[in-house]
């Protein structure tokens, strides 16, 4: 009998855990309870409530239903970008906001390493391919800032390269905001605790241990890295047309519903329920300010 082949990179979290991660970070995970919030700066010590999550969340979904009703019939298209450190919660998010739309007018981009052949061509070329059509809804679930962040980190552009972006990337933005769509840009934000117990759940979990990858492995050791970049891009992003909105996803059901309100808040459609969308909560969803809380 042939022995099973070893699920790559499995182990290789817990070893981070034991050997490299800061003294109150390793305190932190092993001291933490099942709802307790890591991070002591966010503003709650526990996850929210199932029960006010799934209330709440109940008539988001109604608006988004009423969103996407109003985006097919006036034409209107909405591109949203998910951003934000492995772990942060971006896939949730994303199955949450469109788990009742109909997938062929709402779908998610989620685009491999680019081919020999894309690695040639404009930088933006193979995202403007995916944007939405009218009545269409795009879910980036990374975008075109890769480039500010993952692959500047891991040195996969060149400086030069990072600035070639940060030099078009204004005017790009602007071109698709001038041509009619709504941009929504979030950057779900988790704290470093949050981050690797996430790492340990699922390297935990055999249903999830597939989504570990080398990326999430070296990304750990280059905390402050990452931070240097997104706090850079982030700044250099955020402008009138385009802004940011920060979302400190260190409890998931909280982030999930404010990235929810923002996107809702963002677009003007028939029969909007504002009372049902609710007032975002500012201390955990804001400007690129919140990076630093």
């Amino acid at each position: 009998m042939s022995k099973a082949q070893d699920i790559p990179f499995v182990g290789d979290i817990t070893r981070f855990l034991k050997d490299e991660a800061p003294k109150e970070i390793r305190k932190a995970i092993e001291h933490a309870g099942k709802d307790d919030i890591l991070s002591q700066s966010y503003p709650y010590r526990e996850e929210l409530k199932s029960k006010a999550y799934e209330r709440q969340m109940e008539a988001l979904q109604i608006e988004l239903v009423k969103m996407l009703w109003d985006l097919k019939a006036t034409g209107k298209r909405l591109v949203v970008l998910f951003e934000g450190r492995d772990a942060a919660g971006k896939g949730g998010t994303i199955e949450r906001m469109r788990e009742n739309l109909n997938p062929r007018s709402a779908y998610v981009v989620a685009l491999p390493k680019p081919t020999e052949t894309e690695a040639t061509q404009w930088y933006f070329q193979r995202y403007v391919d995916w944007l939405p059509a009218a009545g269409e809804i795009a879910l980036f679930d990374r975008s075109w800032y890769n480039r500010g962040v993952v692959e500047h980190v891991f040195g996969f552009c060149t400086p030069e390269q990072r600035e070639h972006f940060f030099a078009q990337l204004p005017s790009f933005e602007k071109m698709l905001v001038d041509e009619g769509i709504v941009l929504v840009k979030l950057w779900l934000n988790v704290g470093r605790a949050e981050q690797l117990k996430r790492f340990l759940d699922r390297e935990n979990d055999p249903l999830k241990q597939w989504k570990l990858s080398w990326i999430d492995v070296e990304g750990l050791k280059r905390w402050d890295a990452y931070s240097a970049a997104i706090q850079d891009t982030l700044e250099r992003s955020s402008t009138e047309h385009a802004p940011w909105t920060v979302v400190r996803s260190d409890d998931k059901k909280r982030a999930r519903i404010a990235a929810i309100q923002t996107v809702l808040t963002a677009v003007d459609y028939a029969k909007k329920d504002t009372q049902a969308i609710g007032t975002i909560d500012a201390s955990i969803c804001g400007g690129v300010d919140l990076l630093n809380v």
